[in-house]
């Protein structure tokens, strides 16, 4: 079993899109991987095809029956806001407990690779009490950093790497998804960051325009290999 937790320094920085490539990528390796983001608001049930959970679905090669929807997102919500508000907003909650439980279950559960993504940023609220963060700190599981390139970028990158650090959760990675307003070339964004996170292996996933080439997109397993020997 190997088990990662793909958080993002923000929202809509191509978090469901990097844990897809990285699903359908070890896939092609013969690997069983499965992906979960229990946690999902900005879900509509007349829009459902287009959502991040059917995405994932679609990633793992499996047809979205409402049972394996309710297991790859457990809790959704319709509006686009924080969890915590999408969640009030419908006269319900997230409980952090059978969260926790969830994710724990399904790591125990599946015998290779396991991709958890997490909801909006890492501080993203979950509850009165709880974060995306505590949520992480509560699996204890390596993290992939998503982050943007666009203009202020770097300190949402490196201000996220810092409180995962600050919360003793180790930094499998970071992947730069090319942002579609970047003031710079994406590379000279990355050799910052590499700067500053010398121990910290980078990927670079470019931008993608109009139908999705996902064989073009470069390979993210190497990022998983010091967490299972298999895997390489």
């Amino acid at each position: 079993m190997t088990a990662v937790f793909i958080t993002a320094s923000g929202t809509e920085l191509g978090k469901t899109f990097v844990t897809s490539a990285l699903c359908r990528q070890l896939r092609a390796k013969g690997q069983s991987v499965r992906a979960l983001k229990p946690v999902i608001s900005g879900f509509d049930e007349q829009t459902a095809p287009e959502s991040d959970t059917y995405h994932l679905i679609a990633a793992m090669g499996e047809t979205p029956e409402p049972s394996l929807v309710d297991s790859v997102s457990p809790w959704r919500f319709k509006e686009a806001v924080s969890p915590d508000m999408a969640a009030a907003r419908e006269g319900r909650s997230i409980p952090f407990k059978k969260l926790v439980a969830h994710s724990r279950t399904a790591i125990e559960a599946h015998e290779g690779p396991l991709l958890i993504e997490g909801v909006g940023g890492v501080m993203v609220p979950l509850d009165d009490k709880h974060t995306v963060l505590d949520w992480m700190t509560a699996l204890k599981l390596p993290c992939l950093l998503v982050v943007g390139s666009y203009l202020g970028s770097l300190s949402h990158a490196l201000t996220a790497a810092k409180t995962l650090e600050t919360a003793g959760l180790p930094l499998a990675g970071l992947v730069v998804s090319e942002s579609e307003d970047c003031p710079v070339p994406v590379e000279e964004s990355v050799e910052t960051l590499r700067r500053f996170l010398p121990e910290t292996a980078v990927r670079i996933v470019p931008r993608q325009k109009g139908k999705i080439d996902w064989n073009a997109i470069p390979d993210l397993t190497g990022l998983l290999d010091g967490l299972n020997k298999n895997l390489s």
